[in-house]
């Protein structure tokens, strides 16, 4: 087995979000991750969103890679999506995608998670257009400032989305709840927060590399939100059904928490 500290680290040497897209997202036939990297997710988010409870005029995306499956509900109930990335190859490959040229990742595998939903029963290519027309910015982005997308300030969010970057950007727990802290000063009082990520995993693999991750557990998770002045609206655990080497995690977790009134936000503003 590797010894976990020669394994790299998400935001010093990156991955190909192209690989990583084909490893854990596709719709090849070995591909085992659907259920809980793809259904789980959609299916919570598609019900979070239609309660009603979670809407306005911009939605900041924090999330690994290149994906924008997770964007696709939440496209209906926000006029603006602003998506941050810590890697320059992420938003390439997510540019890509939003200019539909040549090549870029296919994601129509994932019509029939969405037909699941009556909501989202539309089909999906109308759905990546108006996602597409969603997306205002894709900026670069550092977790380590104190601006994290300086020199730009992006507006006072409504909701974040978070999906499994704080599992591999984090080297320990207290860079979960630093992090944490810093969204927090993103949203606006009474914003929302969602977070998705994987329990107790301690590794993860895109191609030939293997990349830190955080390990933490559902109790971990939840008293970080509370600490840091989240109320949890929200919280699924969905254990492993994948059978595959390329990661050990134990379980996904989907945590829609809202901030308290009283707390300081972030100032304006994209034009």
């Amino acid at each position: 087995m590797m010894d976990s500290s020669t394994y790299k680290y998400y935001c010093v040497q990156g991955f190909d979000p192209r690989q990583h897209l084909e490893d854990y997202l596709s719709d090849k036939a070995d591909m085992v991750f659907g259920e809980d990297a793809l259904k789980f997710p959609i299916e919570n988010l598609a019900k979070i969103f239609t309660i009603g409870h979670i809407e306005g005029d911009v939605l900041l995306d924090l999330s690994v890679g290149s994906m924008v499956h997770h964007l696709i509900a939440a496209c209906e109930f926000f006029e603006h999506i602003i998506v941050l990335k810590v890697n320059d190859r992420c938003i390439l490959e997510l540019k890509r995608w939003l200019d539909s040229r040549t090549g870029a990742f296919n994601w129509e595998h994932v019509t029939k998670v969405h037909r699941e939903n009556e909501a989202y029963s539309d089909k999906l290519q109308d759905k990546e257009e108006k996602l597409r027309s969603a997306i205002s910015h894709a900026i670069k982005c550092d977790l380590e400032k104190e601006n994290m997308t300086n020199p730009i300030v992006v507006p006072p969010a409504d909701c974040i989305i978070s999906a499994w970057l704080l599992d591999v950007t984090c080297k320990d727990q207290d860079d979960y709840i630093r992090y944490l802290r810093k969204f927090s000063g993103l949203l606006k009082p009474g914003g929302h927060l969602i977070i998705i990520g994987a329990l107790d995993m301690t590794y993860y693999t895109v191609g030939k590399n293997k990349l830190h991750a955080l390990t933490y557990d559902e109790d971990f998770a939840r008293k970080a939100l509370v600490g840091e002045g989240f109320v949890i609206d929200d919280c699924k655990v969905h254990k492993r059904t994948a059978v595959s080497y390329l990661t050990d995690y134990k379980a996904m977790i989907f945590i829609a928490a809202h901030k308290e009134y009283g707390a300081l936000q972030a100032t304006q503003v994209i034009k």
